[in-house]
């Protein structure tokens, strides 16, 4: 049946990612089976599935870092299977990443670990010669600009995450890929990263796409989800709409 709803969605609204029947298998085990994923521009998107269900390797996918065994991928307008190493770089200038645990260099300064991504990005700061303002911008935005000069072991788990989402915010992206943003903090702690989140969408009209398996950050942050099951996208909708669902697939992921 043709889904006039779609079609209106399409028309009215810019698709930033677009991922078709991906499919990506280890030996005999599928672990993407035909899974489907349209981000919308502005939007907070979030993928939840159960460990090993495949979300890190749809990530992987999305950024060129692993081939999928087929299936269609289009970030900005860029088909990812087409692109050359020069082009898919300059693509992912474009794309920030928030990992799981922060992913901060030990041996550097927080200054200079805000620096790093610059430093690999020349060509996207033009003639810049002095980093210290954008430096120090992206710390006020996630309200650590006192931090410039610390080393990350004198860092709070919370303080950690932050310096990690300002290093995203350095080249102001145009999307965010949150991988567990909240994983590992405690639960004031996690709430300031979600706030800080949403104001981070706000002041940079970014697009972004959270793996999650925090139900109450999907909650919060989700303008829609998609569950990730057996390899497909097997529910999507609002919060709302999937919360309120009596399969038993999706009934799982809300129990408490």
């Amino acid at each position: 049946m043709h889904d006039i709803k779609e079609e209106v969605m399409t028309k009215d609204q810019e698709v930033v990612i677009d991922i078709r029947d991906l499919y990506k298998s280890f030996g005999e085990n599928r672990v993407l089976n035909g899974f489907n994923m349209k981000l919308n521009k502005g939007e907070n998107l979030v993928v939840m599935g159960k460990s090993g269900s495949g979300k890190s390797v749809m990530i992987k996918c999305l950024v060129g870092l692993m081939q999928p065994d087929s299936g269609y991928i289009s970030v900005m307008g860029n088909e990812i299977r087409i692109l050359d190493r020069d082009s898919l770089d300059t693509l992912r200038a474009d794309i920030g990443f928030l990992f799981q645990g922060s992913a901060l260099y030990d041996s550097m300064t927080v200054r200079e670990n805000l620096e790093f991504p610059m430093r690999r990005h020349k060509e996207k700061l033009g003639q810049v010669t002095d980093t210290l303002p954008l430096v120090m911008e992206a710390l006020e935005n996630v309200g650590l600009a006192h931090t410039v000069d610390l080393m990350p072991e004198e860092l709070s788990g919370g303080m950690k995450r932050r310096i990690a989402l300002a290093r995203t915010l350095i080249l102001k992206p145009k999307i965010i890929l949150y991988d567990e943003p909240t994983s590992g903090l405690d639960p004031i702690t996690a709430k300031e990263i979600i706030e800080l989140m949403r104001s981070v969408q706000l002041k940079y009209q970014t697009s972004a796409l959270i793996i999650t398996h925090d139900v109450d950050c999907a909650r919060v942050i989700s303008e829609r989800m998609i569950l990730l099951v057996d390899g497909i996208n097997y529910a999507e909708g609002t919060y709302d709409e999937l919360v309120k669902m009596t399969d038993p697939k999706v009934e799982a992921f809300f129990k408490k």
